[in-house]
Parts: structure tokens; C-alpha cells; sequence
């Protein structure tokens, strides 16, 4: 007779999977904003363990959705299933989407599993922010991030992640922010971080704002939840 084992994977050694998605609401469509605002089936999935966080945020009509799941990656629909509506079709695949992935271009830290991930103290504070690259730009912001990141050559917040899609950038933030070395060893093994970082001069990659700001604006939040 053959015996198969069986182990069952502890809630604190689940993958944890982090999402960003956009999308654009239709002109003047406040239906769809007060929808946005009520976090769809968030709050039950947070409930059921398979969120830990989940977070929508507004700038103009683009929306910006941050959630972390648990195990098994959901989709923006599955949070938000009664947004499609107030949303318009993006173009470029042979279906049109209501939402597209934003590409991780940089981030301190990464889960190693729920148990790593989870959060230790209360968290008062979840931002969403957005900022503009100067298109020619781009390669050479994704390089120094990436090589910032995987190097691991100095420490930030554990939560905080930035994505883009084209040249816009959207970045999200916990406070109080939570500072911890690296569970996950880095992919390079190379030293080319700039020992001080203003040595990558960062001001000249951003297109600045109408009143002259460069960088990151904070932007609305539509809803913020965890777990």
C-alpha cells in the first residue's frame, strides 16, 4: 500500500502575492466613485484571509488599485466586481480591459510568506501618490531602482512600492513606516548604487508640477482596508 503525506501550509506560510492595477473612470461618473468608495467585496475577502491589504486611490480620472493577496493571486474584478460599468475600455490586447498592471519597479522589501508580511503594530496611515517621469527618462529611472533594490544597498519602508505604467508612476506608502533589513537576499551582487543617492540625481528624471513641485503628490483616497 502506498502512503502519500500530506502538509498543510500554516496561514503564516501562505504566499503573499502584491497587486497594483489602473484604471479610468468615464467622465462625470459619480456613480462609479461612490461604488469605489464602498471597496466592493474587499472587506469579505480580507475577512476570509485571502486579502491582507487592500486600497483604491483617485487622481483626476485615473484609478489606482494596491492589494496584497494571499495564496492565490484575484483579479481588480473580483475586489471591485460593480466597477466595470464607470470604467472605460483600455486598448491594445484583442479584449478591451477595464484594468492593466502596473510593473513593480521598485520596492525595500518583499514578502517571504504572511508571516513576514503581516503587520505588527496598527497602521494609521495607507497613501497613494502619483508622479510623472520625463519619457526619455524612464530607462534610467527603472535602472537606478533596480539596481538600488537588488543591491539592497540601504534600507526603507517595508511596505512602500512603486509601479508604472507608460511614464506615470504610482507609489504606495503605510505610515508610521516600518523599517526592517531584507528577509529575501538581493539578485545582484554588484556595488553600483551611488554611495550618496543624490548622486543619481532623481530631480532630473521627474516632469515637475504646475506649481513647480517635483517628485510625489499624495492623491484622494477612495478606500483602505487590512487585515
Amino acid at each position: 500500500m502506498l502512503f502519500i503525506e500530506c502538509r498543510l501550509k500554516r496561514k503564516d506560510e501562505l504566499l503573499m502575492i502584491r497587486v497594483m492595477a489602473r484604471a479610468q473612470l468615464k467622465e462625470d461618473d459619480e456613480t462609479a466613485i461612490l461604488y469605489l468608495q464602498t471597496g466592493g467585496e474587499a472587506a469579505r475577502l480580507i475577512r476570509e484571509k485571502r486579502l491582507m491589504t487592500a486600497a483604491a486611490y483617485k487622481w483626476n480620472r485615473n484609478v489606482f488599485l494596491y492589494y496584497e493577496c494571499m495564496e492565490e493571486e484575484l483579479s481588480p474584478e473580483e475586489l471591485l466586481p460593480g466597477a466595470a460599468d464607470g470604467l472605460s475600455d483600455w486598448p491594445g490586447e484583442e479584449r478591451p480591459r477595464k484594468w492593466i498592471s502596473l510593473i513593480d519597479v521598485f520596492h525595500f522589501n518583499a514578502p517571504k510568506d504572511a508571516g513576514h508580511w503581516r503587520r505588527k503594530s496598527p497602521v494609521e496611515r495607507q497613501v497613494g501618490r502619483v508622479a510623472r517621469l520625463k519619457p526619455e527618462m524612464a530607462a534610467s529611472y527603472v535602472y537606478y531602482h533596480y539596481q538600488l533594490q537588488e543591491e539592497q544597498a540601504f534600507h526603507g519602508p517595508k511596505y512602500e512600492i512603486i509601479g508604472i505604467h507608460e511614464n506615470l508612476l504610482f507609489g504606495y506608502q503605510e505610515f508610521p513606516a516600518v523599517v526592517e533589513e531584507p528577509v529575501l537576499p538581493g539578485k545582484l551582487s554588484t556595488s553600483g548604487t551611488p554611495k550618496e543617492w543624490e548622486d543619481s540625481r532623481m530631480d532630473l528624471h521627474f516632469q515637475p508640477w504646475p506649481d513647480g513641485h517635483l517628485f510625489f503628490k499624495p492623491i484622494e483616497t477612495l478606500f483602505a482596508v487590512q487585515l
